[in-house]
């Protein structure tokens, strides 16, 4: 055991260094940061370890580094990658609050909905009924349903050049 003891005090860098590529490639499969903040603790105490501090003070590092890791980097990073300017957002992200047009009644369990183009099913997040050919807003996106609000008097106007996903465009395929 006195071994075991003596070779961790002289390659405990090295068990640092597994544990944090470890714990790095961890993250890589969950990607929600906290092995990332995890693998920054043991980069500390591999540090701690280099520098010939004993093996309790290495854990200690490893504890104090990557608690303040996830308490003070981890929320401020999420916060950051979570949404991005409004023209670097996923399509989706982009849908929430545009305009769109019902093209038959939208109930609080179906309907449909023309969203910039794209004909999207549809419901109202209160259960409410909306007739066909209603103004709406987009509240949020569940799976691939557009819940949806009354839009209110004039709030569906689309930029020069543009179009806002209103106009009907079924009787103007004609080839």
């Amino acid at each position: 055991m006195q071994d075991v003891y003596q070779w961790l005090l002289d390659y405990g860098w090295a068990v640092w260094l597994v544990l944090f590529l470890g714990l790095a490639a961890i993250e890589t499969l969950t990607l929600d940061l906290f092995f990332a903040m995890l693998s920054v603790g043991a980069l500390g105490a591999m540090l701690a370890a280099i520098f010939g501090a004993p093996l309790f003070l290495q854990v200690v590092v490893f504890c104090i580094v990557a608690l303040l890791m996830i308490v003070l980097v981890r929320p401020v990073a999420l916060k950051h990658l979570e949404r991005g300017p409004r023209d670097q957002r996923s399509n989706i992200e982009r849908l929430i609050g545009s305009p769109a047009l019902t093209l038959e009644a939208v109930s609080g369990t179906a309907g449909t909905v023309k969203i910039g183009g794209d004909i999207w099913t549809a419901r109202t997040p209160d259960g409410s009924s909306l007739t066909a050919g209603a103004p709406v807003l987009v509240t949020r996106i569940e799976g691939a349903t557009a819940v949806v609000v009354p839009a209110p008097a004039g709030a569906h106007s689309a930029e020069p050049g543009q179009s806002d996903g209103l106009s009907d465009e079924r009787g103007s395929e004609q080839h």
